[in-house]
């Protein structure tokens, strides 16, 4: 399986202002001018500049894509929907026509993408979205009534088919077996665990772990237990966490690394990055995370999602 990260941004989408641009044109010149770098030499100096430098981790909210189906496999449609969208439209006769999507839960910021998918106002296109929530399709159709969009679900060319899924049962999407679990979150949130060969992507976001996460038989210890990727809700620090935004529906780093460790995760990749993080701040958050997995003796690797970032399962 293979990994794409569309929409990586918690909560809403992030801006980029001026100021954080020319931050960081002047880092690179000054490194530039501290290495006495020639005009030849301009191509080879970016690429090994720093990511925060260089890159971004972007502004789309969440929408994470899963190949190695038959068919694709999208979870969330945030904003990062869209240009999935896009990038759908440019592959020409070679595009798919049936697309899954998986809803985490129903906060606009995981739906607000979908009336921006270009495929889905397509005829001959079928788009199936799946969610534990029994008001899926409520919240969908009730985000493109009159007053907040032009165009009503209904008026979208594509057949939009929606399956509420069982609690307690596993379905077969596309050739994935996919299971769910229930997450502490407002409104609900359920993660979902996506598995094909043997391997195994795990897919957690919106989800906060309290003090009984600390417990031998936590639930979601089995739920993770040996994927080759965890996708897990890392917004916050330990601090912001446990003390301004307890309750907020969000864990932390030092939480993830923590369950990740204790599951046998082979790969971390922290995501729905807090929003009003820049660039440099989240790369400084990535290796605080990375750091305190080495002290814990976590044989574990860890990422920060970002927009355009694949991974290989």
């Amino acid at each position: 399986m293979q990994v794409h990260f569309w929409g990586t941004r918690g909560s809403l989408p992030a801006t980029v202002r001026k100021e954080q641009i020319a931050t960081k044109i002047a880092r690179a010149v000054r490194q530039a001018l501290a290495e006495g770098i020639g005009a030849d030499d301009v191509d080879a100096f970016v690429a090994r500049l720093p990511f925060d430098v260089a890159g971004s981790y972007g502004c789309n909210t969440s929408c994470v894509e899963i190949r190695g189906g038959s068919e694709p496999v999208l979870c969330d449609a945030g904003s990062g929907l869209r240009d999935y969208g896009h990038h759908v439209m440019r592959m020409g006769d070679a595009a798919p026509r049936v697309f899954h999507l998986f809803l985490s839960h129903l906060h606009w910021d995981h739906i607000h993408g979908f009336p921006f998918f270009v495929p889905a106002f397509l005829p001959g296109r079928t788009v199936h979205v799946y969610a534990f929530h029994p008001t899926v399709e409520q919240a969908l159709t009730r985000q493109q009534e009159p007053i907040s969009f032009p165009l009503r679900l209904s008026e979208m060319g594509a057949d939009i088919r929606f399956h509420v899924l069982d609690p307690g049962a596993s379905v077969e999407v596309a050739g994935l077996r996919v299971s769910g679990i229930a997450q502490n979150h407002p409104g609900d949130s359920w993660g979902f665990r996506f598995e094909q060969g043997g391997r195994a992507v795990v897919y957690s976001t919106d989800s906060e772990h309290l003090a009984d996460s600390d417990a031998p038989d936590y639930r979601f210890l089995p739920f993770f237990a040996g994927a080759g990727l965890l996708i897990f809700d890392a917004q916050y620090n330990l601090a912001d966490h446990f003390h301004t935004k307890a309750s907020w529906g969000h864990s932390s780093n030092m939480t993830a690394v923590e369950l990740a460790s204790r599951a046998g995760v082979k790969r971390l990749c922290l995501f729905h990055n807090e929003h009003t993080l820049d660039d440099a701040q989240l790369e400084k958050f990535l290796k605080d995370s990375r750091r305190y997995a080495e002290l814990m003796g976590a044989d574990l690797e860890i990422d920060l999602a970002h927009d355009g970032l694949e991974i290989e399962v």
